[in-house]
């Protein structure tokens, strides 16, 4: 990185960042970052989310949106403008990451004792489960990651099918492995199924420095990771994933007033 940070005993702890990815091109879902949710833009609700947790000191943003850097200085959370090169349908969430992780560095001119990791597009996030996160990180400073999961059976492996080059359907998982396993049409006849639903990522700082190290798909959350268990979990890809959200939003996020203020 060209820079390295030490612990400074009289300051006390390093800060605690949290860094949101937000691109302006999206192919699936134009615009999806602004679309309103509830009165609010997608993006609002992560962003808050992180200025309200407890325990995190600065927030951040990695962008090439101008309205989105515009949405995130109006909450107070500090800009990071993108290179095109991370901005690209191509380019990957973990390179940004890192990208933002050393910016933050350079910026704060300190190494982050935790990194919170968001998306703009994913919602479905209280504050509560942020401060959580990094609560389970100081007290187990052994795991790499603490991140968000949800429960969906109905999209295990075991009931996954590819469309093999003659156009047909085939298990995605051997057939071998599901004659000899105990599956059935039931969704919980097997083990639950647990997917990361990247609402939130705290991470240890050495993640994203030696992140070619970790388990894929998602390099950043290493490979010692905690489960931060919640409900119907979610980053927004296709319009029609909306009304979940704005499910989970009523059920979840809005307390009395706050509701009446988005709308």
């Amino acid at each position: 990185m060209g820079h390295e940070y030490e612990y400074d005993p009289e300051k006390g702890r390093n800060m605690i960042a949290a860094l949101l990815l937000g691109r302006k091109g999206s192919v699936g879902f134009p615009e999806k970052n602004l679309h309103r949710v509830l009165g609010h833009p997608l993006s609002w609700y992560p962003m808050t989310a992180a200025k309200r947790a407890k325990l995190v000191d600065r927030a951040f943003l990695s962008t090439d949106d101008e309205r989105l850097m515009d949405l995130a200085r109006e909450n107070d959370v500090e800009v990071i403008e993108r290179p095109a090169y991370l901005c690209t349908k191509e380019a990957l969430g973990e390179d940004a990451f890192v990208h933002g992780y050393e910016e933050i560095c350079r910026i704060a001119g300190e190494k982050p004792d935790l990194m919170v990791l968001l998306f703009c597009n994913a919602a479905t996030l209280l504050p509560e489960t942020i401060d959580e996160g990094i609560r389970v990180l100081r007290e187990h400073p052994d795991y790499d990651s603490a991140v968000s999961v949800s429960r969906y059976n109905m999209w295990s492996p075991w009931r996954a099918r590819m469309i093999g080059r003659d156009g047909l359907l085939y298990p995605f998982l051997s057939r071998g492995a599901l004659v000899e396993s105990s599956v059935t049409c039931d969704r919980d006849s097997h083990e639950d199924v647990w997917f990361a639903d990247v609402s939130v990522s705290v991470v240890q700082p050495g993640n994203l420095e030696n992140i070619e190290n970790n388990i894929p798909p998602q390099k950043w959350m290493g490979n010692t990771i905690y489960p931060l268990k919640q409900e119907g979990g979610c980053d927004v890809d296709y319009e029609w994933q909306i009304p979940g959200v704005e499910w989970w939003l009523k059920k979840h996020w809005f307390k009395s007033g706050e509701q009446e203020e988005a709308e």
